[in-house]
């Protein structure tokens, strides 16, 4: 339970709505329980009208401690029983009006408060998401990061409101509904009250079951959420390789645990409402036989009004305390929650500011010193004592076979991974102390995967700079040789894409992308194989656009094929993390080593 302490900040964030709530639950209270008292005496009256008891307006001044009962006895003295009736009546529905209007008063500060607390803390995890490192999210099913943000979220604002809104009205009803019997009648009141310390061992030790249980169904659904999410994302993979079957029989698998850990959990909860029926049925029947037994007698106020009275606390008692069990579920359930929560929002980034970090646009000089990077979760060694350097205005071409570490130089210099050993210059800084965001707004990366969002396609491009106009969309649609393709959809660049990218070829994505990065005019581009699927003819295009767009502007190519057109300053060699050859064309052509023999087979390839 301590996990929700953490909430604490945001009910002070929403106090006012938090303390008018408190306010409106108990004005709401306690209107409706003067309706017993009331009720207890119309009984009483109509009893007396028909027996024609002249003392008996003396009886109920004398059984009545309410003073709003009293003012109405003493009022009412000299008129008939009917009257007297009549008027109570009506002062049963001001009552029961008064009541009803501070109850929706309640829900609207405390359910609002709630969804308040709920917007807020989706924003705070979706922020938190932002700030996050690449490496978190390798480590990271993305369906149990969905599960967080909606189920884990949305169970915590059943805490925060109908939860908490039940828990203040229970503590209202039990405390007036209490004080209320014991000023008509302190014994009557013992024997009513008697099952209450049964019925709140039965909770106790059910609720503990279910705090273990509610933990064992989040994980289920996370890992159900993990395997809808991954079969919707490679649903073309499956289809291919004809595995429908298969995935429906994992997903069965997976579903069914979820199942029978729903319904454990179901059958334990069970326990609740008929706990709460037995108890408050017991009350029922001690009030009345206890009751009886002392108008029988001739109990000094005693009355049959009285008993009626008694009846009906325990009717108003009967769904708040029943709700005891579900407010108990709620909150433990809302406790697990919040503690997966509270767990992923204490994890900090691995990539973080400096608090020294200055504010730098990149300019395009890069020089690697020694540099290593091991990936944590593979232990693979990436790279091997890189060193090179890069001036603004440079054509670099890194090149060699997967897994040489090309990527993973790209995401160094973008600032997505910290080496391990040896340096990284940007300008002669070193890059751990320029601002992140500065330095990613300079640079500009298509990256291999040709990400796309499920949006129209000049939202997609326009995403690279939220603040370009519809000419350079259209002009960085062009320079990346894509104008013509968009325009021969029939919605044109306001073509919805799918997810992914879907509804595109492998080239028009890819080409997307690169308008995508050239609409930010960067001072550094970085294209990540992105031209492997796009014909030959189109990718001479495309780096005939790049030499004339981004003059004195730095390209750093990474790629299986070269395009001799960009006219490289500097080629480079990746072999198993290390630089293997490094130079120019004509140079690295003469030492007919590594890059001679792919770049002949390139050629041969053409």
């Amino acid at each position: 339970m301590k996990s929700l302490s953490q909430l604490n900040s945001y009910f002070f964030r929403y106090k006012w709505h938090f303390l008018f709530g408190i306010a409106f639950v108990i004005l709401s209270n306690y209107f409706r329980l003067l309706s017993p008292q009331i009720t207890g005496y119309i009984v009483n009256s109509v009893i007396q009208l028909i027996q024609k008891k002249a003392d008996a307006h003396i009886v109920i001044q004398n059984q009545h401690s309410n003073l709003l009962l009293q003012y109405v006895d003493s009022y009412f003295k000299n008129y008939s029983y009917s009257n007297k009736i009549l008027f109570a009546g009506l002062l049963l529905i001001v009552l029961a009006i008064l009541s009803g209007f501070f109850m929706f008063l309640m829900r609207q500060s405390i359910i609002v408060m709630s969804r308040h607390i709920e917007f807020d803390q989706k924003n705070d995890i979706y922020n938190k998401y932002q700030q996050l490192d690449i490496g978190f999210y390798k480590s990271h099913a993305t369906g149990d990061l969905m599960n967080r943000i909606s189920e884990d979220v949305s169970r915590v604002r059943m805490y925060t409101g109908p939860a908490l809104m039940y828990f203040i009205n229970l503590a209202a009803v039990i405390g007036f509904s209490v004080y209320f019997m014991w000023q008509s009648d302190s014994t009557l009141t013992i024997y009513t009250l008697i099952p209450l310390p049964f019925l709140a061992i039965t909770i106790y030790f059910v609720n503990a079951i279910i705090n273990k249980k509610s933990e064992k169904i989040q994980e289920y659904l996370s890992n159900l959420t993990s395997n809808a999410q991954e079969s919707f994302s490679g649903i073309r993979v499956i289809k291919s390789f004809f595995q429908e079957k298969a995935m429906i029989s994992f997903f069965e698998k997976n579903s069914e645990a979820y199942r029978k850990a729903s319904l454990n959990l179901a059958q334990t909860e069970s326990i609740y409402f008929p706990s709460m029926g037995l108890l408050i049925g017991l009350s029922t029947i001690i009030t009345i036989a206890v009751g009886c037994l002392n108008v029988v007698n001739g109990v000094e106020g005693a009355s049959v009004g009285k008993i009626a009275e008694f009846v009906l606390y325990i009717q108003l008692l009967t769904f708040p305390v029943s709700a005891i069990g579900w407010t108990a579920s709620m909150t433990q359930r809302a406790a697990v929650s919040q503690n997966r929560i509270n767990d992923f929002l204490c994890i900090e980034p691995a990539i973080l500011n400096a608090t020294d970090a200055i504010k730098h646009h990149a300019k395009g000089d890069f020089e690697f010193i020694n540099a290593n990077f091991i990936y944590q979760n593979t232990g693979i060694h990436a790279l091997k004592n890189i060193s090179f350097k890069t001036n603004k205005g440079n054509r670099i071409a890194i090149i060699g076979k997967t897994g040489s570490g090309k990527s993973t130089l790209a995401q160094i210099m973008l600032r997505v991974y910290d080496l391990n050993n040896g340096e990284l210059l940007v300008d002669n800084q070193q890059i751990k102390k320029i601002n992140l965001s500065s330095l990613r707004h300079s640079i500009s990366y298509v990256p291999q995967d040709n990400f796309l969002f499920s949006d129209t396609i000049k939202n997609n491009i326009q995403f690279g700079n939220p603040n370009a106009s519809e000419a350079d969309i259209i002009q960085s649609a062009k320079n990346a040789c894509v104008h013509e393709d968009i325009l021969s959809f029939y919605n044109g660049y306001n073509t919805i894409i799918g997810e992914r990218g879907i509804m595109l070829s492998g080239g028009q994505k890819q080409r997307i992308c690169i308008a995508r990065a050239l609409i930010k005019n960067p001072e550094v581009l970085i294209l990540d194989d992105s031209l492997n699927a796009v014909d030959t003819k189109t990718a001479a295009q495309i780096a005939d656009n790049l030499n004339e767009l981004l003059v004195n502007k730095t390209i750093i190519f990474i790629t299986h094929r070269l395009l001799t057109s960009l006219n490289y300053n500097n080629i480079i060699m990746l072999n198993d993390g290390e630089i293997a050859e490094s130079g120019t064309h004509e140079s690295l052509m003469r030492k007919k080593g590594m890059y001679f023999d792919l770049f002949q087979l390139n050629q041969s390839d053409k």
